[in-house]
C-alpha cells in the first residue's frame, strides 16, 4: 500500500456552510452582546434541550467544568465509583472536588463501567456513581438505577462521547441525576467547545446558572462560591447551524462504520465494537481491539505502521487514569484487569462523516497486509 499524501487525522471537526455561521455573528454585531446568556445562547439552549429530548439543560463554556459544576451542585462528597478508561477530566472533576475516585473495572464487551463489580466497592463514604458512556456506547442505565437506589447514591453520567443517543427513543440525558455532553470540536456535535448539563429535577438549575457565574444572583448580590463557566455567543452560534446538520453527520459516519466493519471482519485478532437493539448510536468513535497472539503484532505495532502510512490512529483511552503519573501511587492497575486489557490494546481509527469510503477501504487493507 501506498502512503497517504495528505495525513488521515483519527477525527475531523464538523465545520458548517460559513455563510450560514456569519449569519449567525452579524447578529452578535446586531445585538452587540458577546456573553452573559445573550440571545443566540438562549435560542441554542431551546433547541438543544429539544434535540436531545430531555426536559432541561444548561449550557456551559466547556463539558470539564459543566461536570466540575455538577459535583459541586450535587454536594458530592467522601467517595465517588467511576471508572479508569476514560478521560482526564472526569477523574480530575472529581478529585480537585476534594472527593476520592474509587475505581470500578470495565466489562470487554463494550468497555464500560462493570455494574456487577459496582456494589462490592460502595461503603459508607460513597456519595455517588460517575459512570462513563464510552465511544457512543451507553452504560448499563437500568442496572446502575438500581444500584443507585437501593444504596441512595447520586448518579452523574460522563455523556461526553453520546450526543444524540437514545435508549428504546429514550434520549440518553433523562437516565441518573445529571448528564454532561462535550461539545468540543472533536465530538460528533460540537459548539467549538461547550458543554451541556442536563437533568430532570428543575431545582438543579438554579444551582448550574449561579455556580457557572461566579455565585452572582444580581448587581449587589454574590451568593454563592462559583466559576465562569459561561457559554459565549461566538459558540453558541456554531452550536445553533451545527444542530441543522448533526442528523446528517451522523447518517454520514454510520456508513463509513459499516464499511470499516466490512472490510475488517474477516481479519484475524482484529474485534470491534457492534450495536445493540433499541440502541440509537451516534457514531461517535470506531475503536478497534488488537489481540497480539491471533493478529501476530501488537497494537503499539499496527499504531506505527499506520503512522508510516501517513494515518493518525489514536490509543483510546491509554494509558488509564490510574496508571497517570498523578494518580498511580494511589491505585493498582491490577484492580481493574479488563480496564487494563482493553487499554493495552485498543486503537481508535479515523472516524468523520467526510472521510471518504476508499480511504476507509485502504486503511483496512494496510491493516490487513501488516498482519501477514
Amino acid at each position: 500500500m501506498k502512503k497517504f499524501e495528505k495525513p488521515i487525522m483519527v477525527t475531523q471537526s464538523f465545520l458548517p456552510p460559513i455563510e450560514e455561521y456569519k449569519e449567525q455573528i452579524d447578529r452578535i454585531w446586531e445585538n452587540n452582546w458577546v456573553t452573559n446568556q445573550g440571545p443566540i445562547h438562549k435560542e441554542f439552549n431551546k433547541c438543544i434541550t429539544k434535540y436531545l429530548k430531555v426536559n432541561n439543560s444548561t449550557l456551559f463554556v466547556n463539558g470539564h467544568l459543566a461536570l466540575d459544576v455538577a459535583i459541586k451542585a450535587l454536594n458530592l462528597k467522601g467517595e465517588v465509583i467511576t471508572t479508569p478508561f476514560t478521560f482526564a477530566s472526569t477523574t480530575h472533576a472529581i478529585k480537585m472536588n476534594g472527593v476520592k475516585p474509587v475505581f470500578c473495572d470495565i466489562n470487554v464487551e463494550d468497555y464500560t463501567i462493570d455494574v456487577s463489580k459496582i456494589e462490592r466497592l460502595i461503603t459508607k463514604e460513597t456519595s455517588a456513581i460517575i459512570p462513563v458512556h464510552v465511544f457512543g456506547t451507553p452504560c448499563d442505565v437500568e442496572g446502575l438505577q438500581k444500584i443507585a437506589e437501593k444504596y441512595k447514591l447520586k448518579i452523574i453520567y460522563d455523556a461526553a462521547h453520546i450526543f444524540g443517543v437514545e435508549v428504546n427513543g429514550v434520549g440518553i440525558g433523562n437516565f441518573g441525576d445529571v448528564s454532561m455532553f462535550s461539545l468540543h470540536a472533536t465530538k460528533v456535535f460540537n459548539s467549538i467547545e461547550g458543554g451541556v448539563l442536563t437533568y430532570n429535577n428543575l431545582d438543579y438549575k438554579r444551582q448550574f446558572d449561579l455556580l457557572k457565574n461566579f455565585g452572582i444572583t444580581d448587581p449587589e448580590t454574590v451568593e454563592a462560591v462559583g466559576l465562569n463557566a459561561k457559554m459565549n455567543e461566538f459558540q453558541a452560534a456554531m452550536g445553533l447551524v451545527n444542530l441543522r446538520y448533526i442528523d446528517e453527520e451522523i447518517n454520514k459516519r454510520k456508513k463509513v462504520v459499516k464499511k470499516y466493519r466490512e472490510c475488517l471482519k474477516d481479519i484475524q485478532g482484529i474485534t470491534y465494537l457492534k450495536d445493540k437493539i433499541g440502541i440509537r448510536h451516534n457514531y461517535a468513535y470506531f475503536p478497534i481491539l488488537v489481540d497480539e497472539i491471533e493478529y501476530g503484532k501488537t497494537r503499539n505495532d499496527l499504531f506505527k505502521k499506520l503512522k508510516e502510512h501517513n494515518v493518525f490512529a489514536r490509543k483510546y483511552f491509554y494509558p488509564l487514569v490510574n496508571e497517570y503519573d498523578c494518580y498511580k501511587n494511589d491505585y493498582n492497575v491490577e484492580d481493574t484487569p479488563v480496564a487494563k486489557y482493553v487499554g493495552d490494546r485498543v486503537l481508535t481509527l479515523p472516524m468523520y462523516g467526510s472521510l471518504e469510503l476508499d480511504k476507509v477501504e485502504n486503511i483496512c487493507e494496510i491493516i490487513k497486509q501488516f498482519s501477514k
